[in-house]
């Protein structure tokens, strides 16, 4: 588990992650607004107005912190939005210039039908009309982008899991993934994670691999845990490797998020996950290849903690 020790200089994570970056392998957390790490990746002291911890001085500041341990973070918020020209600009200019992003690209493409979820309001139930909409996508997502260059450095297209309603079969599923994946700009890093257990099939690796675009790795409750997905041979898709290690298989995220928060240590290792971690990195080190791994707190507990065991036994 991280401890105090992490602030002496140069920060022991932070020296290792730098290390890693400079070999390609970006690694980073989901999101980053945590409190549990203050006293580990977060110094108290900085959030402290008129003798109090400020919350929002940590929601608006944090990020330059966690930047001095980590290369990379996955922005999760942009799933649940088309954010604004104005939040952009506070988001990378509250940042070090150095810190890149990977983005999960907004429901509004990957969803086929509208969950019947309060939220949706008087969409849910319905169809999405935008689903895998390339010209919705690059106007509205990736266009606004431009101007940050390759700080925006990943897309990740997240899929949730499709009933048979919604597809009779993957053929069916591919015929349109295939068909957007040709249509979007070039030049990005895109990727794509699935949840149907059955479409990691070798025609699925396929249309991934003819537009260039990695698989996501994922480590998530219905899915093939993350051994038995990283030794599929066709799964490397791309001239780059991307994983999200979320849950451990079985674990409802209701349940790790009830058992976990507020993320202040790590609960329940998964020494598998952390051998599969340890092996997608040294494959891509081995190959020279550029890897992107994330990792959340509901895989063990605390993501920064699941960080540090990985990569303090690699030899660099």
């Amino acid at each position: 588990m991280i401890t105090g020790s992490l602030f002496a200089e140069p920060r022991p994570l932070a020296a290792r992650l730098s290390t890693l970056a400079q070999r390609g392998i970006f690694i980073g957390t989901s999101s980053w607004k945590y409190e549990g790490w203050l006293g580990s990746i977060y110094t108290p002291e900085r959030y402290i107005t008129r003798g109090k911890f400020s919350q929002k001085k940590f929601d608006d500041t944090c990020l330059a912190e966690y930047a001095e341990t980590f290369p990379i973070v996955c922005g999760d918020f942009s799933f649940y939005q088309f954010p604004s020209d104005e939040y952009w600009r506070k988001l990378f200019g509250g940042s070090p210039a150095a810190l890149q992003f990977a983005f999960k690209v907004p429901e509004e493409i990957t969803v086929k039908k509208w969950p019947t979820h309060a939220r949706y309001g008087r969409r849910a139930g319905l169809d999405n009309d935008n689903f895998l909409n390339s010209e919705v996508f690059t106007r509205l997502f990736y266009e606004p982008l431009l101007p940050y260059g390759a700080r925006a450095a990943l897309f990740i297209f997240e899929f949730g899991t499709f009933s048979k309603s919604a597809f009779p079969n993957v053929a069916e599923f591919l015929a349109v993934l295939d068909g957007f994946l040709s249509a979007l700009p070039e030049g990005p890093r895109y990727s794509v994670e699935i949840r149907n257990a059955e479409y990691l099939c070798p025609e699925y690796f396929e249309v991934l691999r003819s537009n260039g675009v990695a698989h996501v790795f994922n480590a998530w409750t219905r899915m093939p845990d993350l051994p038995t997905q990283t030794a599929i041979a066709d799964a490397y898709t791309a001239g780059f490797t991307v994983t999200r290690a979320l849950l451990r298989r079985g674990r409802p995220y209701e349940e790790a998020v009830k058992s976990f928060e507020p993320y202040r240590e790590i609960q329940d290792p998964i020494p598998e996950t952390r051998d599969a971690l340890r092996a997608l990195i040294q494959k891509s080190l081995g190959e020279r290849k550029p890897s992107y791994i994330f990792v959340n707190n509901r895989l063990e507990g605390n993501a920064p903690g699941t960080i540090e065991a990985v990569v303090d036994s690699l030899e660099l």
